[in-house]
């Protein structure tokens, strides 16, 4: 069965700054913050949710079909795509403007600084799902506001379950607008800080929104992962990495796998401990698309 993956794709330029950002940003002067960071390495991956979702998946041996918008210097990414072996059909291409970019600064206790750039994935609105579009599950991840909203409906109208994602795009919306996607919606998957953002926001918590879903995951790093089913709380304890390198991507690594059982049908904690073995291995290489799997999945 095919996952429909609506998201990003971007070019990700990583940095790795060798200190800790903390001991450069004065709390007392942030009203006049001015910090410049020295980084000795630079490094130009492919990237976006859309896209390091769909590989996730792809090396699970899953049938992913990210819909995304990629700019004009967007042909490599699409070429990179279908020599995976991954259908590029449902990616659109506007010809006057870049492909989304993100710029991360990673210090050596692995916190992040990004910068993106929106590029062609504003104009991601422009895809739509269509009833015969061939999946049989799907993702809204992070992607342009009016996109993620239009594609939560139109999910919803082709009797697709879905899960929500909302990622580093929750801030864009309102309680309303979150408490509408979760009516929409089948699953949700969140990290720990966007949890509680999605708490604050909706006025609701963890259980009572797990009550409204057929499950709810919240990602905790290191510490594993949290699964909520009809209020009930279930902890996933985390899979140890070979080495801590990268966390660029963990996230979406993790949702590949999550995808890959929801496509199998399996128990939603059993797709947790998925989600934290492709966790542990993507953390461990450096790039979101550069890990490859050391186990068959079942």
């Amino acid at each position: 069965m095919a996952a429909l993956i609506c998201g990003s794709l971007a070019f990700d330029n990583i940095m790795t700054f060798q200190g800790r950002f903390a001991e450069q940003i004065l709390p007392e002067q942030l009203h006049i913050l001015n910090v410049s960071f020295l980084v000795p390495t630079l490094r130009r991956d492919f990237g976006g949710c859309a896209g390091n979702i769909a590989y996730s998946l792809k090396l699970l041996g899953g049938e992913p079909k990210p819909m995304a918008m990629v700019g004009a210097d967007g042909v490599n990414y699409l070429d990179r795509l279908q020599q995976l072996g991954i259908d590029t059909a449902l990616v659109g291409k506007v010809d006057d403007t870049y492909t989304a970019q993100a710029m991360i600064m990673t210090d050596l206790d692995n916190n992040q600084i990004t910068a993106f750039h929106p590029g062609a994935m504003m104009q991601a609105h422009r895809n739509h799902i269509a009833p015969d579009c061939g999946a049989h599950v799907g993702i809204i991840a992070p992607d342009g506001r009016e996109a993620m909203l239009q594609h939560a409906a139109e999910f919803v109208a082709a009797g697709i379950p879905f899960v929500f994602d909302p990622g580093q795009g929750l801030p864009m919306f309102n309680g309303e607008e979150l408490r509408g996607f979760i009516a929409q919606a089948s699953w949700i998957a969140v990290n720990d800080y966007e949890a509680r953002m999605l708490c604050d926001r909706t006025g609701w918590t963890l259980a009572e929104m797990s009550q409204q879903v057929r499950g709810l995951v919240v990602t905790l790093g290191a510490d594993g992962c949290e699964v909520w089913e009809q209020g009930v709380s279930t902890k996933v304890p985390p899979v140890k990495p070979a080495q801590v390198v990268d966390p660029t991507g963990c996230g979406d690594a993790w949702r590949g796998g999550l995808l890959y059982g929801l496509e199998k049908g399996w128990p939603l904690v059993r797709c947790a401990e998925l989600g934290n073995r492709l966790g542990a291995l993507k953390i461990a290489q450096r790039g979101p698309q550069n890990y490859v799997l050391d186990f068959t999945p079942a």
